[in-house]
């Protein structure tokens, strides 16, 4: 059952990510893709209020601790990014990026967001504050 959990946006946890098979089939399909030497990002409109988020990293970048070290690097990069709404978008690891320290992994997402013209400008996220997980307000670090 879906969790109740509502975050700060009024958007209940989960809903951010794609969850389905043909969601990220969809998307591989039709959607238009950006390369960097780190991570592929393939995005697709979505018609939706919201933009969904999903990772595709395979064995080939490593072992099941270090790929979910990628998918949490990617996770909080993501929660602190504010993107344009109504895109589906994947993020397809590469096996270097195995070895990419967070803010190897930062520049490189942010890179190919900027692309895609799929991040939102910083005028409409609160002057620039964002809540963190405690519900305490943060500066948001530059984005390059």
């Amino acid at each position: 059952m879906e969790s109740l959990l509502v975050n700060w946006l009024g958007v209940m946890r989960g809903e951010q990510h794609l969850t389905k098979r043909r969601q990220y089939t969809l998307v591989y399909r039709e959607g238009r893709s950006w390369v960097s030497g780190l991570v592929v990002m393939k995005a697709l409109p979505n018609g939706l209020a919201l933009s969904r988020y999903g990772f595709s990293v395979t064995r080939q970048v490593g072992e099941s601790v270090t790929r979910n070290r990628v998918k949490r690097l990617l996770r909080e990069i993501l929660r602190l990014t504010p993107l344009e709404s109504g895109w589906d978008i994947i993020f397809i690891v590469r096996p270097v990026a195995a070895t990419a320290s967070y803010a190897e992994l930062k520049q490189s997402v942010m890179k190919l967001l900027s692309q895609a013209g799929l991040l939102k400008a910083l005028g409409n996220n609160l002057g620039g504050f964002r809540a963190g997980a405690s519900g305490g307000l943060g500066l948001i670090s530059q984005i390059v």
